[in-house]
């Protein structure tokens, strides 16, 4: 069976494995003639992106990279990349990397033209209107893991260094203009990280499946992108060289992020601040308060779980499910408690004040208040 496809929801995928080589081609497609290749500082030298750069290069696009990007990227990586952008006199971006790399990119293509802060454009209300959509430069998104799926979304998380909050940057042609998903881009990804952004994966599936809001493109696209993970994610972590189960991650990551549409809850309303204030890394936070959300939502969701859990694979309903994921995580070497990635008790009125006023609160079944909150911090500890 081969795992290939040109789509065209939620945007343009060039899906399979090989298909970095059309890049030289997607810059055309875009209108993109003096590309800068956005990345993280972890990925700049690895054959991977050199390789990439070597594609562009051939083709006549040169070959020039911004790599100064954080683990969990802020508005100061922002201000370097756009300044490394309008000093090259480039006119698109290359978003290339996992979640921080392609969050970055696509702010950086955002925010060049712009003449506000980047802060004036956080996802409240209409705030993204303030923006002056015929400034933003064309994004081409590559991702490099089975993660965030931000290479089909329309925001960006970026973190502001003074007040160590995550804020989503939004606006709808923030959205990549071609996307290319080649699996063999991600089989070099250590066991940890194909763990990490495979759970992630899963959190957006889960949490939009969880969520009340009425999306039945998105709650099908969900129930799908949870299957492939349980049945791909183990393959994957066992066999980095996997091509077929990498490939379904690559999926799976996609379908995740175009499912959150629907809403996401309390682990990323949890999530963001941790990472935030500890500099986690962010699906293996989301993976180590699942549980206790999980816990937290079963009145609302027990009903809709005890109908997918078959599907999915798994054995036992809602009760089966949260057995699932405890042993799934388990066998991912993810860590049991909040604490394990140093988080740490006198840090909770805080993490409370930064998960209640996360854009994500709106998406969980059961209305969040600081108080619960403050028991789901405790309960994951």
């Amino acid at each position: 069976m081969s795992l290939t496809g040109n789509w065209s929801y939620p945007t343009a995928i060039k899906f399979g494995a090989g298909r970095i080589a059309e890049l030289p081609a997607a810059c055309a497609q875009a209108g993109i003639t003096r590309p800068l290749l956005v990345t993280d500082k972890g990925l700049a030298d690895l054959p991977v992106t050199q390789g990439t750069l070597d594609i562009l290069d051939a083709a006549g696009f040169g070959r020039a990279m911004f790599a100064e990007v954080d683990p969990n990227p802020n508005e100061q990586n922002l201000d370097a990349g756009i300044r490394a952008y309008k000093e090259g006199g480039h006119d698109g971006v290359i978003a290339f990397g996992g979640g921080s790399g392609l969050d970055l990119g696509k702010m950086v293509a955002f925010m060049a033209g712009q003449t506000r802060p980047v802060w004036d454009f956080e996802d409240i209300g209409d705030w993204w209107t303030r923006a002056d959509a015929d400034a933003i430069a064309p994004i081409i998104a590559v991702p490099t893991t089975a993660g965030t799926g931000s290479e089909v979304g329309r925001a960006s998380v970026i973190t502001d260094s003074v007040s160590h909050v995550k804020k989503i940057i939004f606006h709808p042609k923030v959205l990549p203009t071609v996307v290319i998903c080649d699996p063999e881009l991600t089989v070099g990804m250590p066991k940890f990280i194909t763990a990490g952004t495979g759970l992630d994966a899963f959190a957006h599936c889960v949490e939009a499946y969880s969520s009340p809001h009425y999306h039945p493109m998105s709650q099908g696209i969900a129930l799908e992108g949870m299957r492939l993970v349980v049945e791909n994610l183990p393959r994957a972590y066992k066999d980095g060289t996997d091509i077929e189960a990498r490939a379904n991650m690559m999926s799976a990551a996609a379908m995740g992020a175009t499912a959150f549409q629907k809403g996401l809850g309390a682990i990323h309303a949890m999530s963001h601040p941790i990472g935030a204030h500890f500099n986690t890394h962010h699906g293996t936070t989301n993976a180590v308060c699942m549980p206790a959300v999980l816990a937290f939502n079963a009145p609302a969701i027990a009903d809709r779980f005890d109908q997918a859990a078959s599907y999915i694979g798994v054995k036992g309903g809602f009760d089966g499910f949260r057995k699932f994921v405890d042993e799934f995580n388990d066998s991912l070497g993810i860590p049991k408690r909040l604490s394990d990635l140093g988080v740490t008790e006198d840090s909770i009125p805080d993490l409370v004040k930064g998960a209640i006023i996360d854009p994500s609160c709106g998406g969980n079944p059961i209305a969040l208040t600081e108080e619960n909150l403050d028991g789901l911090f405790r309960a994951a500890l």
